[in-house]
């Protein structure tokens, strides 16, 4: 198998790559190195996290949400993914199902107000 440009070097190199294309707002090519990485350290949430941010931004909503639901399942307490599955779910026009998400992540931040 070839090795391309979105899969070569070490894991945090391509964490870096990774980094680099979010930050440069190409989250299509940040989700190319990120979906390898995640499969290769599926017990890392930073890596899959960001994976799912990359989606969000890319309009792959079903995806983002795979990945979202996948950390909140491993770590229910994980506000940021909370959040993110909430927003993810509301911009897919499910905001029944967004709810409780949203609820949770705010009252996981300390904002008691929203719950």
């Amino acid at each position: 198998m070839e090795t391309t440009y979105y899969d070569h070097g070490t894991p945090t190199e391509r964490w870096e790559r990774a980094r680099m294309f979010f930050e440069a707002k190409d989250y299509a090519s940040a989700a190319r190195v990120l979906g390898s990485l995640v499969e290769e350290v599926p017990e890392q949430t930073g890596p899959r996290l960001l994976l799912a941010r990359a989606y969000y931004h890319s309009a792959q909503l079903r995806r983002a949400e795979d990945e979202l639901r996948v950390i909140v399942e491993r770590d229910p307490v994980e506000q940021y993914a909370r959040l993110m599955l909430g927003r993810t779910l509301q911009r897919q026009g499910r905001h029944e199902e967004a709810e409780p998400h949203m609820r949770l992540a705010s009252a996981l931040a300390g904002d008691f107000e929203q719950v």
